[in-house]
């Protein structure tokens, strides 16, 4: 039997972050139909789409937008966000953006978010203009983070223009586009940033952050032994990177529609650490529980295991609460 389902990779766009899109968000809407209208809505359509796949609960968030968000545009997105979700508080939740170009502003809103706003964390984008956030500055956001015991979703965003060449070559420029975002480079920088917050010592810094990635870890469960043995040249750290991975990291499933990544992940993640997700409305609910029924099916987990996937892990790291299901 499929177990309720909680979704925590889930996009929306306010009017306010609508109205600053560049041509790379544009041109999804030519290739997905019906995705503006998707994104823009936090109510009927939503749920009927989530009842599609099944999924009982879907924690919401804005898409990447290229560049960096102001602060007044995450403010005016935060509180259209909580206001079009309050009336469906047994299906929705809502993770905050945030103006990650200001770090001190970053904290501020974070703190307003979850407790004027009631949200249970925040999906940040991966770079500002292709810088991360592991450098000093950053530490009074990872100290909010921390303190208010919320997880932070670290999301793919789009190439920064000194990351475009390594997206140019022979061949077409679409083609080039799709390796850049999410063809490939959305993922190993995403991935990357994960290592240079390790090495930076952030996690020494904040042990108890609580971060999450998508898209089956981000290419780094696959290379995580080497990376775990190298990283021993990085300089000392109290906690080596496999502690970290074990207690700081949470990965999910989103838009990832096989098994045989999870099959490498059981070998090196902990069970309570893999969450269930779809990336709606980029990838569609139906497809996610095809993907489930398959997982339920092939014997890879218990049923208890199955059910901490797909929504009991989500409700302990988010304090949720997924509502029996019809």
């Amino acid at each position: 039997m499929i177990p309720p389902l909680i979704t925590l990779e889930e996009h929306y766009f306010s009017t306010a972050a609508i109205n600053t899109l560049d041509d790379k968000m544009v041109e999804q809407f030519k290739h997905i139909p019906g995705l503006k209208d998707k994104l823009t809505d936090a109510g009927q359509l939503r749920l009927s789409e989530m009842d599609k796949g099944k999924v009982s609960f879907q924690i919401i968030s804005h898409a990447c937008v290229a560049g960096a968000p102001s602060l007044d545009v995450c403010r005016e997105g935060n509180d259209q966000l909580a206001n079009d979700i309050k009336n469906n508080r047994d299906r929705f939740a809502g993770f905050a953006v945030l103006p990650m170009a200001d770090p001190q502003e970053c904290a501020n809103e974070l703190e307003r978010t979850v407790k004027q706003l009631g949200f249970v964390g925040a999906m940040i984008d991966n770079h500002v203009h292709g810088k991360y956030y592991d450098g000093n500055e950053y530490d009074v956001f990872w100290a909010k983070a921390q303190d208010l015991d919320v997880a932070i979703y670290l999301h793919p965003t789009w190439p920064s223009d000194n990351m475009n060449p390594q997206y140019t070559g022979n061949f077409p420029e679409s083609a080039g586009r799709s390796m850049g975002a999410s063809g490939w480079g959305w993922h190993t920088e995403t991935g990357l940033h994960i290592l240079r917050l390790f090495a930076a010592g952030v996690f020494d810094k904040f042990p108890k952050l609580k971060i999450i990635i998508g898209h089956f870890g981000e290419m780094l469960p696959f290379q995580l032994q080497r990376i775990c043995n190298l990283s021993v040249r990085w300089g000392e750290r109290e906690r080596k990177l496999k502690q970290v991975w074990d207690e700081n990291i949470w990965i999910t499933t989103s838009g990832v529609w096989s098994l045989d990544p999870l099959r490498c992940i059981l070998g090196n993640t902990k069970i309570d650490h893999i969450l269930y997700s779809v990336d709606y409305p980029f990838a569609k609910n139906e497809e996610g529980l095809e993907w489930v029924e398959k997982l339920e099916k092939s014997g890879l987990l218990t049923q208890e295991q199955l059910e901490m996937v797909a929504y009991r892990n989500a409700e302990k790291l988010l304090n949720v609460k997924a509502p029996a299901r019809t």
